[in-house]
């Protein structure tokens, strides 16, 4: 039913933007028409959105339908920044939204508003509330079991009966729910899980106190593991592991193959990260947004639907995650593109990376 009003709402919105150009001439059929994209995406302290989301999602609609614009908003971070930058876009008039929400529930209401105004709404990366048109993102609960099954491996004899700590990511994205939930799918019977922080917003900073406080509750000897739900936060742990000089540095997981875990996984710091290649899901998402722009069905686009049960019927694509370690490197980040040998063997990571077998 979602979906059905959703798609109504995009017809809807086109059917506006063509009487729009009435008074110029001619109007364009709908798969002429070049629709005004809105593009709001979370913070810039997490390097993937400026790095690779934006300019891949740009360059997509840019390939795909010469003539459409993409309106940019960054939040840095702030639910009401987020919430101003889309209400500006719906009264700015754009005709279709990509939205990754800071804060899924507060956004519901805007993005409510937005598709009564006939703006229809896809969900990027993060799953938002409110009736979207649509949804492009990586199973997130695959995520955290790939990070805890390789967090055990890792922990090797210490995986049964040992001792972690989980620094989970931010409450108020439902992505960080689903790692959680499919990392202690598989904790559960295998290790304790002695201190366990959320995040708010994903800030590294935030991280850092968290892990400061679980080395003086638990001694830098009580822990065997960190499980960081993603690469920011693992930087943050490393850090605070390093200034307190616990040696060895128990395994860290990660996520999103930032360039420095990359970096950290070749020198040992951080065990595993979690690859998600960006540019097949920023290009699902600029293929969606164009189609609903201008009134088209995202079915061929999108022909399965979200997996969670809150999402019936929403057309929804979904990509499988890539786990990250030192052996695997140069057959994944480096073979799709992401980095070159030459970006991540800098010279201070020089004699890592020969080890490693990364050389041109």
């Amino acid at each position: 039913m979602a979906a059905a009003l959703a798609l109504t709402a995009a017809l809807a919105g086109c059917g506006s933007a063509e009487q729009a150009h009435l008074a110029d001439g001619p109007s364009p059929t709908l798969t002429e028409f070049t629709p005004r994209i809105g593009l709001l995406l979370p913070d810039t302290h997490t390097a993937r959105w400026e790095t690779f989301d934006r300019p891949l999602i740009e360059a997509k609609v840019d390939q795909i339908c010469p003539g459409c614009t993409v309106d940019y908003a960054n939040a840095q971070g702030h639910v009401a920044a987020q919430k101003q930058q889309l209400e500006s876009m719906i009264t700015g008039g754009v005709d279709v939204m990509i939205l990754d929400p800071v804060d899924a529930r507060a956004l519901a209401p805007a993005v409510s508003k937005a598709i009564h105004a006939g703006i229809p709404v896809v969900s990027y990366d993060r799953l938002a509330d409110g009736p979207i048109s649509g949804y492009v993102s990586f199973d997130a609960r695959r995520i955290g079991r790939l990070q805890a099954e390789a967090l055990l491996r890792a922990m090797g004899p210490e995986a049964d009966g040992g001792q972690i700590v989980m620094m989970n990511g931010d409450p108020a994205d439902p992505n960080a729910t689903a790692l959680k939930r499919g990392a202690l799918e598989v904790f559960n019977g295998r290790v304790r899980v002695a201190k366990a922080y959320d995040t708010d917003r994903w800030r590294p900073e935030i991280a850092h106190a968290n892990m400061s406080g679980a080395i003086a509750a638990l001694g830098a000897d009580g822990i065997d593991g960190v499980y960081a739900a993603n690469d920011g936060i693992a930087g943050a742990v490393i850090s605070v592991l390093k200034s307190d000089f616990v040696e060895p540095l128990p395994p860290v997981t990660g996520q999103d193959a930032d360039l420095a875990a990359i970096q950290r996984i070749v020198a040992g710091e951080q065990y595993m990260t979690v690859y998600k290649p960006f540019k097949p899901m920023a290009d699902a998402a600029a293929e969606m947004a164009v189609a609903l722009g201008r009134g088209d069905p995202p079915g061929a686009i999108a022909p399965e639907h979200a997996r969670e049960d809150t999402l019936r019927g929403v057309p929804a694509v979904q990509f499988d995650p890539i786990p990250v370690t030192a052996g695997t490197v140069r057959d994944t980040v480096v073979r799709d593109g992401m980095y070159t040998i030459a970006q991540i063997c800098t010279p201070k990571y020089a004699s890592a990376c020969a080890r490693a077998g990364l050389t041109v």
